[in-house]
């Protein structure tokens, strides 16, 4: 069976568990910071892929992942996974229940790239323009790039909106190359 069919499979019936038992946020920061763990620690992927490793010590390495004390559905859903010797794929039912979460929310990712670090108050102003346009919630992410000089990008969905000195610049290079 294919990897993308199983870890979604899974991730549903952790969301329905979890929506049904009203810790469908909690299990949400859980799996976000699981595949963030996946992501920081290359060695986590190897570590539970290992045959040699015992249950109880993949159990104990995933429990740390998820920040240690997680809620008692994502502790009884590690200790299925494992059951089911469905480890291997661990990395990605994370994925998919943030994705499936986000959807259920309506929550839309976005990330505005400055020059210069923003005040929360021109932050929170960017977060309520992307939310009137796209009548979702929006879990934003600030990035500071000095190579982009001045201006802003702005990127959410599939929309990206590059309002950068650096882009403008290269459009009036680009001009005077014609």
């Amino acid at each position: 069976m294919d990897i993308g069919v199983i870890s979604v499979r899974y991730a549903r019936a952790l969301l329905k568990s979890a929506t049904e038992q009203q810790v469908d946020d909690a299990v949400y920061q859980e799996m976000q910071l699981l595949a963030k763990s996946y992501v920081d620690v290359p060695q986590l992927r190897q570590t539970i892929d290992n045959p040699m490793l015992t249950k109880d010590s993949k159990e104990e390495l995933l429990l740390t992942a998820v920040g240690g004390s997680p809620t008692p559905l994502t502790r009884a859903f590690l200790q299925l996974v494992l059951k089911e010797d469905r480890e291997s794929v661990m990395q990605f039912i994370a994925n998919s229940y943030v994705t499936l979460y986000r959807q259920q929310k309506n929550i839309i990712r976005g990330r505005l790239i400055t020059a210069a670090r923003v005040t929360p108050a021109t932050e929170q102003k960017m977060r309520q323009m992307v939310e009137s346009k796209t009548n979702g919630t929006v879990e934003f992410e600030t990035e500071v790039n000095p190579d982009i000089v001045g201006g802003f990008i702005l990127e959410y969905d599939t929309y990206r909106m590059d309002a950068s000195v650096k882009a403008k610049l290269n459009n009036i290079l680009n001009t005077l190359k014609k």
